[in-house]
């Protein structure tokens, strides 16, 4: 693995927003060190001269389908869904994506570095997701945390899709149920398993397991706010402080009830037309209310709904709506590695950070900036014409 040393960028600090000139330089795949004029002398370095191009940590989407729903391919690469059994939680996101899915690519030509992909939303326990970073065709390899969390689901997904056939999940309350049910068995088994009394291993308890435990996080995918607080109410009967809300499309109608349970919300997909009950509530300045009232937010794409490739266009607009554009910058670097459990590795540009690095010929809320370099782990995994 070559040194690289990325001369003359301009670094935003984003806690007050201020624009320097620094040099980065990368050893082993890791930020080695962020300051003014590094001079390096070694025969295995490349040395860039990004001519005041701006720097940033790679992007990163905490709630994305990529290579499980994959493009081009129709019926016959969407994974994402075990329509079986409303109950999945054995299910494992890194059994089914394709790191040669062309979203990756596209992910890299826009310098989004590292995503969580994962089980859809038609179960009410869908299953184990994954967070990778997008450069790769070995799955395994791409692994940046192995399970992330695992996948539950509230409101009209489960119900439509096995009510319309008579099963169970018809209504909201049944969702509740067979997910406490679930989390009700697994405390029995782990008791069973401690006490030397467990006679076989059971699947779909072990998969939970990690999340009772406070190992991995439970990410309910909920948009209308009685859902969000049916999900923190599961949560914290069965003490899971690890919670996020995905999609919460009426999270700001309960922003101060997550704020008191400090609860995050992974938002989106804002590029998407009200194409179900759920989403009636859809405003682009959402994700501007939920910020001003102390949630921490991270702005998603939920690929392939909308494209990996609009990630930063989410953030523009969502500071076209009044949200700081600081704000805007976390909420696809910062807060997304935070909702990932990942924030001690990406996220920042920092000594000692994975080398997860884009460079844009402009501000990166500018409309009209273009990607010139983006790096995973160290290595340059696109780069434009900046030679």
């Amino acid at each position: 693995m070559k040194n690289i040393l990325l001369k003359n960028g301009l670094h935003t600090d984003i806690s007050n927003g201020n624009i320097t000139k620094k040099d980065l330089l990368i050893e082993n795949g890791k930020i080695k060190s962020i300051t003014e004029n590094i001079e390096y002398r070694a025969e295995d370095i490349k040395i860039i001269d990004i001519k005041e191009c701006y720097v940033y940590p790679g992007l990163i989407d905490c709630h994305t389908h990529m290579g499980i729903i994959e493009e081009g391919t129709g019926k016959l690469g969407m994974d994402n869904n075990e329509d079986s059994n409303p109950v999945m939680p054995e299910l494992r996101a890194i059994d089914g994506i394709n790191p040669m899915d062309m979203a990756f690519k596209d992910a890299v030509r826009h310098g989004i570095t590292c995503v969580m992909s994962g089980p859809g939303s038609h179960n009410a326990v869908g299953g184990l997701n994954v967070a990778i970073k997008t450069a790769g065709s070995i799955i395994d390899k791409m692994i940046l945390k192995n399970p992330l969390g695992l996948k539950v689901s509230f409101g009209e997904e489960p119900i439509s899709t096995y009510g319309t056939q008579g099963k169970c999940p018809i209504t909201r309350m049944a969702t509740a149920a067979l997910i406490r049910d679930l989390f009700l068995r697994t405390q029995d088994y782990i008791e069973n398993k401690n006490n030397g009394k467990l006679k076989e291993r059971n699947m779909k308890l072990e998969a939970v397991i990690p999340l009772l435990n406070g190992d991995i996080y439970l990410r309910a995918h909920a948009h209308r706010a009685d859902d969000i607080i049916t999900a923190i109410r599961i949560a914290e009967e069965f003490n899971i402080e690890k919670l996020v809300i995905e999609h919460g499309t009426e999270a700001h109608l309960v922003m101060d009830y997550l704020k008191e349970r400090k609860v995050p919300v992974a938002f989106g997909p804002m590029l998407t037309p009200r194409i179900k009950m759920e989403l009636i509530k859809r405003n682009y300045s959402s994700a501007l209310k939920l910020v001003e009232g102390g949630i921490k937010v991270a702005l998603i794409t939920d690929h392939p709904y909308n494209s990996i490739d609009q990630l930063r266009s989410v953030a523009i607009l969502a500071t076209s709506e009044g949200l700081n554009p600081l704000d805007s910058i976390r909420c696809i670097t910062e807060n997304p590695a935070e909702m990932m459990g990942c924030a001690d590795r990406i996220g920042k540009l920092k000594e000692g950070y994975d080398a997860d690095i884009v460079v844009l010929d402009k501000y990166a809320l500018d409309i009209m900036a273009k990607v010139k370099l983006t790096v995973i782990d160290g290595e340059i995994v696109f780069n434009s014409d900046i030679d």
